[in-house]
Order: structure tokens, then C-alpha cells, then sequence
């Protein structure tokens, strides 16, 4: 798709839309927040801290509110999808890890897989009976060099190597927005499921646990990143754009790395839908917590009555 010269000027009026954003207090996960609420959109910043999220809410006009939301701990993915009511117009599913040395979420899994993929799959099933619009869900260029182990998806035998872990659960993040698209379209939902990158963005996702890879980042973000703002606007494409269901949007510049937002392939392994299939399927089995029944689209969960 040839590029568009997209910004911000281009979001539509959102007044009377819901809005949330995970990780919505810093990175492009702010950004985007601040130009939704900047068009009159309830956004809902949905984070672990809820003091940085106030911090966060405090610097952004319009009407910003903030829950606690940790994607790391199954029991508060359920308590925030429990306690919301009313429509949602919009899902953004933006918070994540990258990269940290082997840990563990308060249910067992690999961390990386646990909060990327497994936190957002629950959050999102959980909340789709009120979603109205879309879900949007950020991955990332990693994701090319990712792959889904079906048998040991944690980590659990393997030995952990920390990109690999990344990019399986920034693999997962696509194929998890092409399954969900087709079930809506199967159920002839008007909800679409889009998925967005940032290309490079300059962030705090990029803090590094070693001199050397602080120094490596640090470079790159001088050569070859844009801001945070300018990666954010994939995100507020695939979420307030006329794009189809199931596609990806990422930056127009060389390499992906930055540019104005345009729809943008993704690699073989994350269109292939009977991968996305099994994935579904175990991340279901792990979480518990199952596509909304057609009939009401409740979604199901062993911890909810």
C-alpha cells in the first residue's frame, strides 16, 4: 500500500467512544492515548501502576481514567474485565515485555508469552461482549523471527533464550488477531480484529539489563528510530482507519523502521491459519478462559460463576 502522509489531523471525532489502552502511561501506548482523548474519546489507561498511570492521566487533556490492569497475573485480567460495563468501541491491546531474562507471570508462564500474548488473549476474550468497534493488538517487526512451540511454550525445558521468547510472543500477537478475525467473521460480527507495529520506536521498552545493550540501543534509536508519537500512529490507524479486518499496519519507510502508517505484510508463519488454530486452542487450555458463546457472546472462564 503506497503511503499516505497519515497523522494525527486524520483521527476522526470520537466523542461518546470508550477507549482502552494497556500500557497506556508511557511509550506509544501514551501517545496514543493522548491523540484519542484529543478527539474527544474516553480513554481508559489500563496499567499495572496506578500511580504512574495518574502521572500519565495528569498529562493528558480530555477524559483519561485509570484501572489497574496487570496482564502478568490472570486474577487481575479477570477483576478488570468484571468490573467494566458499558460499550467498548475500542480494544488496545499495547502493553508488553521485551526481552528480560527468564521470569515467570503469577501463573506460571514465561513472561514475555505470559503478558504479551496470554494476558490480552483473556483480556480480550473477556471483554468482547461489550467491544463494538475493533480490537487492536501491537506486535512487532520481531515477529519474523518468532516461532510457536506448541509443547513447551513457557520455557519450561527449553533452554530460555530471551529474543527467540520475544518474538514467539510477538508471533502470537499476529496470529492471535488472524483467528480472532476470522471467528467474527464467522459469527458476522461487526467487530474487526487489526493488528499494528511501531517500526523503531524510540522508548522505554528498549531499557537494557547490560552496558552493551543500553549502548546498542542508544545508536540505534540516534540511526534509525523515530519518537514515540510517530510510533504510535500504526496503532491509531488500525484503530480508527477504514482498513479490513485482520490486516496489519506498521511504518511506510524503509525497513518498516519509520514513516506514515500503511498496511503492511506480515510473514508466512503468522497468516497460517491452522497455526493460529492450535494456538488458540492452547492458549485456551492455559488461561482458561474461551471465546464468547455466540449465543450473547459471553466468554467463558472456570474462575467466573
Amino acid at each position: 500500500m503506497p503511503a499516505t502522509n497519515w497523522t494525527t489531523a486524520d483521527l476522526p471525532e470520537l466523542a461518546g467512544h470508550s477507549v482502552i489502552v494497556t500500557g497506556g502511561n508511557s511509550g506509544i501506548g501514551f501517545e496514543a492515548a493522548k491523540a484519542l482523548a484529543g478527539r474527544g474519546a474516553r480513554v481508559v489507561l489500563a496499567v499495572r501502576d496506578p500511580k504512574r498511570g495518574a502521572d500519565a492521566a495528569g498529562a493528558i487533556a480530555g477524559s483519561v481514567e485509570v484501572r489497574r490492569l496487570d496482564l502478568a497475573d490472570l486474577a487481575s485480567v479477570r477483576e478488570f474485565a468484571q468490573d467494566w460495563s458499558g460499550d467498548i468501541h475500542a480494544l488496545i491491546n499495547n502493553a508488553g515485555i521485551m526481552a528480560p531474562p527468564l521470569s515467570r507471570t503469577k501463573d506460571g508462564f514465561e513472561s514475555q508469552f505470559g503478558t504479551n500474548h496470554l494476558g490480552h488473549f483473556a483480556l480480550t476474550n473477556l471483554l468482547l461482549p461489550r467491544i463494538t468497534g475493533r480490537v487492536v493488538t501491537v506486535a512487532s517487526l520481531a515477529h519474523r523471527g518468532g516461532k510457536i512451540d506448541n509443547v513447551d511454550p513457557n520455557w519450561s525445558t527449553r533452554t530460555y533464550r530471551r529474543w527467540e521468547a520475544y518474538g514467539q510472543s510477538k508471533l502470537a500477537n499476529l496470529l492471535f488477531t488472524l483467528e480472532l478475525q476470522r471467528r467474527l467473521s464467522e459469527d458476522g460480527s461487526p467487530v474487526i480484529a487489526t493488528a499494528a507495529h511501531p517500526g523503531w520506536a524510540a522508548t522505554n521498552l528498549q531499557k537494557s539489563d547490560n552496558r552493551f545493550g543500553a549502548a546498542l540501543a542508544k545508536l540505534g534509536n540516534r540511526l534509525l528510530s523515530q519518537d514515540a508519537a510517530g510510533g504510535a500512529l500504526p496503532t491509531l490507524f488500525a484503530a480508527t482507519a477504514d482498513v479490513p479486518g485482520g490486516s496489519y499496519v506498521g511504518p511506510a519507510g524503509r525497513g518498516e523502521l519509520k514513516g506514515t502508517p500503511v498496511l503492511v505484510k506480515r510473514s508466512a508463519a503468522a497468516s497460517d491459519p491452522a497455526v493460529a488454530a492450535r494456538l488458540w486452542s492452547l492458549s485456551e487450555e492455559l488461561t482458561q478462559v474461551t471465546y464468547p458463546e455466540r449465543s450473547g457472546r459471553r466468554a467463558t472462564s472456570t474462575d467466573q460463576p
